[in-house]
Protein backbone atom coordinates (compact mmCIF):
# COMPACT_ATOMS: atom_id res chain seq x y z
CA UNK A 1 0.00 0.00 0.00
CA UNK A 2 1.07 3.52 -0.52
CA UNK A 3 0.70 6.10 2.03
CA UNK A 4 0.19 9.84 0.68
CA UNK A 5 1.39 11.91 3.22
CA UNK A 6 -1.29 14.73 4.46
CA UNK A 7 1.28 17.91 3.29
CA UNK A 8 1.86 19.30 -0.14
CA UNK A 9 5.64 19.03 -1.23
CA UNK A 10 6.55 22.64 -3.02
CA UNK A 11 9.17 20.70 -5.00
CA UNK A 12 9.99 24.33 -7.11
CA UNK A 13 13.89 23.85 -7.54
CA UNK A 14 16.92 22.59 -9.82
CA UNK A 15 17.97 19.48 -9.83
CA UNK A 16 21.62 18.64 -10.09
CA UNK A 17 22.04 15.05 -10.35
CA UNK A 18 24.79 13.68 -12.89
CA UNK A 19 25.43 10.20 -14.19
CA UNK A 20 27.83 9.34 -16.47
CA UNK A 21 26.93 8.23 -20.29
CA UNK A 22 29.81 6.90 -22.71
CA UNK A 23 32.04 9.69 -21.40
CA UNK A 24 29.62 12.68 -21.66
CA UNK A 25 27.95 13.36 -18.45
CA UNK A 26 23.43 13.94 -18.09
CA UNK A 27 22.93 16.89 -16.00
CA UNK A 28 19.26 17.25 -14.71
CA UNK A 29 18.53 20.77 -14.77
CA UNK A 30 14.80 20.35 -14.67
CA UNK A 31 13.10 22.91 -12.62
CA UNK A 32 9.93 20.89 -11.17
CA UNK A 33 7.39 23.60 -11.07
CA UNK A 34 4.11 21.63 -9.51
CA UNK A 35 3.17 20.67 -5.92
CA UNK A 36 2.95 16.84 -5.61
CA UNK A 37 1.87 15.12 -2.06
CA UNK A 38 4.73 12.60 -0.76
CA UNK A 39 4.19 9.82 -1.08
CA UNK A 40 5.63 6.34 0.87
CA UNK A 41 5.34 2.56 -1.07
CA UNK A 42 5.27 -0.09 0.78
CA UNK A 43 7.04 -2.84 -0.81
CA UNK A 44 6.87 -5.80 1.84
CA UNK A 45 9.37 -8.69 1.16
CA UNK A 46 9.41 -8.10 -2.73
CA UNK A 47 12.85 -8.22 -4.50
CA UNK A 48 13.80 -5.71 -6.98
CA UNK A 49 15.25 -8.04 -9.15
CA UNK A 50 11.91 -10.16 -9.30
CA UNK A 51 9.91 -7.27 -9.90
CA UNK A 52 12.37 -6.64 -13.00
CA UNK A 53 12.14 -10.27 -14.27
CA UNK A 54 8.52 -10.15 -14.37
CA UNK A 55 8.30 -6.44 -16.33
CA UNK A 56 10.98 -8.33 -18.74
CA UNK A 57 8.06 -10.64 -19.31
CA UNK A 58 6.07 -7.76 -21.08
CA UNK A 59 8.33 -6.39 -23.64
CA UNK A 60 6.27 -6.16 -26.77
CA UNK A 61 2.74 -4.86 -25.31
CA UNK A 62 1.87 -2.23 -27.28
CA UNK A 63 1.43 1.08 -26.30
CA UNK A 64 -2.03 3.06 -25.52
CA UNK A 65 -2.72 6.13 -23.60
CA UNK A 66 -4.27 5.40 -20.43
CA UNK A 67 -3.83 2.16 -21.16
CA UNK A 68 -3.23 -0.49 -17.48
CA UNK A 69 -3.61 -4.02 -18.98
CA UNK A 70 -1.33 -6.14 -21.29
CA UNK A 71 -4.68 -6.97 -23.47
CA UNK A 72 -5.13 -3.35 -24.76
CA UNK A 73 -1.53 -2.32 -23.97
CA UNK A 74 0.26 0.66 -21.52
CA UNK A 75 1.13 3.87 -21.14
CA UNK A 76 3.81 4.69 -18.69
CA UNK A 77 2.63 4.80 -15.69
CA UNK A 78 -0.11 2.29 -16.49
CA UNK A 79 3.11 -0.29 -17.15
CA UNK A 80 4.43 0.80 -13.57
CA UNK A 81 1.09 0.15 -11.89
CA UNK A 82 0.62 -3.46 -13.64
CA UNK A 83 4.21 -4.44 -12.91
CA UNK A 84 4.20 -3.64 -8.84
CA UNK A 85 0.72 -4.62 -9.01
CA UNK A 86 1.26 -8.17 -9.68
CA UNK A 87 3.31 -8.09 -6.56
CA UNK A 88 0.26 -6.79 -4.50
CA UNK A 89 2.15 -3.36 -4.39
CA UNK A 90 0.31 -0.53 -4.46
CA UNK A 91 1.66 2.54 -6.36
CA UNK A 92 0.47 6.14 -8.02
CA UNK A 93 -1.57 5.94 -11.35
CA UNK A 94 0.21 8.83 -12.55
CA UNK A 95 3.92 9.75 -13.27
CA UNK A 96 3.49 13.18 -11.82
CA UNK A 97 2.28 11.12 -8.59
CA UNK A 98 5.71 9.58 -8.29
CA UNK A 99 7.52 13.05 -8.52
CA UNK A 100 8.23 12.86 -4.10
CA UNK A 101 7.68 8.79 -3.73
CA UNK A 102 10.55 7.21 -2.71
CA UNK A 103 13.65 7.72 -1.70
CA UNK A 104 16.10 10.42 -4.24
CA UNK A 105 19.06 8.29 -5.15
CA UNK A 106 22.19 9.62 -7.29
CA UNK A 107 21.95 8.63 -10.98
CA UNK A 108 25.67 7.21 -10.18
CA UNK A 109 24.27 5.15 -7.21
CA UNK A 110 21.32 3.64 -8.78
CA UNK A 111 20.21 -0.16 -9.27
CA UNK A 112 17.99 -2.67 -10.99
CA UNK A 113 14.59 -1.79 -9.46
CA UNK A 114 15.00 2.12 -8.86
CA UNK A 115 12.12 3.96 -10.92
CA UNK A 116 13.55 6.53 -13.09
CA UNK A 117 11.40 9.62 -14.34
CA UNK A 118 11.61 12.18 -16.94
CA UNK A 119 9.04 15.35 -18.12
CA UNK A 120 6.89 14.44 -21.23
CA UNK A 121 7.93 15.37 -24.49
CA UNK A 122 8.41 18.73 -23.11
CA UNK A 123 11.43 19.18 -21.46
CA UNK A 124 10.64 22.49 -20.07
CA UNK A 125 7.26 21.35 -18.98
CA UNK A 126 8.02 21.61 -15.19
CA UNK A 127 6.53 18.24 -14.33
CA UNK A 128 7.24 14.63 -14.62
CA UNK A 129 5.32 12.90 -17.53
CA UNK A 130 7.36 9.38 -18.08
CA UNK A 131 9.04 7.03 -15.96
CA UNK A 132 10.35 3.62 -16.24
CA UNK A 133 12.00 0.60 -13.96
CA UNK A 134 15.94 0.32 -14.25
CA UNK A 135 16.82 -3.16 -15.69
CA UNK A 136 20.68 -2.81 -15.89
CA UNK A 137 22.95 -0.32 -14.25
CA UNK A 138 26.52 -0.64 -16.02
CA UNK A 139 29.28 1.79 -15.28
CA UNK A 140 28.33 3.64 -18.76
CA UNK A 141 24.96 3.41 -18.83
CA UNK A 142 21.34 3.46 -17.44
CA UNK A 143 19.23 0.65 -19.13
CA UNK A 144 15.03 0.88 -18.39
CA UNK A 145 12.16 -0.81 -19.58
CA UNK A 146 9.18 1.45 -20.39
CA UNK A 147 6.28 1.75 -21.89
CA UNK A 148 6.92 4.54 -24.74
CA UNK A 149 4.51 5.99 -27.39
CA UNK A 150 7.55 6.25 -30.39
CA UNK A 151 6.25 4.40 -33.50
CA UNK A 152 4.03 2.50 -31.27
CA UNK A 153 6.65 0.31 -29.46
CA UNK A 154 4.90 -0.11 -26.31
CA UNK A 155 7.54 -2.00 -23.77
CA UNK A 156 10.73 -1.90 -24.48
CA UNK A 157 14.16 -1.66 -23.10
CA UNK A 158 15.90 1.76 -23.63
CA UNK A 159 19.20 3.26 -22.64
CA UNK A 160 19.75 6.95 -21.75
CA UNK A 161 20.12 8.79 -25.44
CA UNK A 162 19.85 12.27 -26.19
CA UNK A 163 16.11 12.47 -25.90
CA UNK A 164 15.89 11.27 -22.35
CA UNK A 165 19.30 13.06 -21.42
CA UNK A 166 17.48 16.10 -21.77
CA UNK A 167 14.59 15.02 -19.62
CA UNK A 168 15.67 13.20 -17.08
CA UNK A 169 14.62 14.13 -13.57
CA UNK A 170 16.00 11.91 -11.12
CA UNK A 171 16.28 8.17 -9.87
CA UNK A 172 14.15 6.78 -7.06
CA UNK A 173 14.46 3.85 -4.79
CA UNK A 174 11.41 2.45 -3.52
CA UNK A 175 12.73 -1.32 -2.22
Amino acid sequence: MFTALWFITACSHSRNTTVSNNSETIVSRVTITNEVAAVKISTGKTKAGDLVDFAETLIGVPYKYGGTEPKTGFDCSGFIGYVFQHFGIRVPRTSVSFTNAGETVKASLAKRGDLILFTGSDANSGKVGHMGILTDVRKDDLQFIHSASVNNKGVMISSMSNYFRERFVKVIRVF
